[in-house]
């Protein structure tokens, strides 16, 4: 594995400390091991459709094997969702996690229009949908228990989801991107990156996406949340795509702002972490068995 640097940033004292920049031999047998067969709670997947603004947006879940109920991950996909991370919801579900992946409004099949204000909704109905006492029990899911994740655009997602939600018991950025202040605000390169992102949407165009993030670059801007993810266990992986400046911005208000619980890890990869797939898996899984210990 390639070298990285690896800090765990203790907010709360106002420091930083980094450990060891050697890349961790510790591959969870999660990653490469399917559990024992559990004849009577077998892990399946279940096919759902959530309710969220008027219409039904499609989801996955991976259950667990086991009767549970199991901790949660809900993931968020990205900016079209090319990269879904989908090895990673098996990986955790084989080390006992139930994992819900679903299409926002207007993507991928899922009713609706597709706004980037809608994908925040949708990701507050998925967790109400979680935390329905039927639902959780068809997931074999502990409602109480759930972490949110998601990937670049996703990972925007979480973070504004989580500054609002504090039933959470934690959250994984990946790579994220923040919509506030894609490009630098250049509307220009928004423009051209929202082009390239319209074959699995709906009801949209490259200068409505456009409008809608120029419009909404305050609101929009993950860093103005850092208050309120003070006291959120927080995961931020960063890559070598050009978005690590913005996770260490929020890195570092959430710092002044007296945050105590974040672990940061930059990796020498990809925006989809393309060589450094059980990398990924690796370390998320890791630090999900350490927060389902705390």
């Amino acid at each position: 594995m390639k070298l990285t640097i690896f800090a765990t940033l203790m907010l709360g004292c106002g420091a930083s400390v980094a450990a060891s920049a050697a890349a961790p031999t510790d591959v969870p047998a999660a990653v490469y091991t399917d559990p024992a067969h559990d004849a009577a709670n077998p892990a399946k997947m279940e096919v759902v459709h959530i309710p969220s603004g008027g219409v039904l947006i499609n989801g996955v879940a991976y259950v667990a094997a086991g009767a549970g109920p199991h901790p949660i991950m809900v993931l968020c996909h990205g900016l079209p969702g090319n990269e879904k991370n989908l090895d990673l919801a098996q990986a955790v579900r084989r080390a006992g996690w139930t994992v819900l992946t679903f299409n926002y409004r207007g993507s991928w099949g899922s009713q609706g229009n597709f706004k980037f204000a809608n994908n925040l909704e949708d990701a507050d109905a998925v967790l109400a949908f979680v935390r329905d006492p039927a639902n959780a029990k068809l997931l074999r899911a502990d409602p109480s228990r759930i972490v949110l994740a998601g990937h670049s655009m996703g990972g925007w997602v979480t973070a504004m989801t989580a500054a609002h939600d504090k039933g959470l018991i934690g959250a994984v950025m990946i790579s994220a991107a923040n919509m506030g202040n894609l490009h630098g605000g250049s509307r220009a390169a928004v423009r051209a990156e929202m082009a390239d992102d319209m074959e699995s949407l709906a009801s949209t165009t490259p200068d409505a996406m456009t409008d809608e993030l120029m419009a909404k670059t305050a609101s929009f801007n993950f860093v103005s949340v850092a208050p309120a993810l003070v006291r959120t266990k927080l995961f931020v992986l960063s890559s070598d795509d050009g978005l690590k400046p913005d996770t260490d911005g929020l890195i570092a208000a959430i710092q002044h702002a007296g945050g105590t619980q974040i672990t940061a890890l930059h990796v020498a990869t990809d925006h989809p972490w393309s060589d450094q797939r059980i990398r990924l898996e690796s370390e998320v899984i890791n630090w999900l068995k350490a927060l389902d210990k705390s």
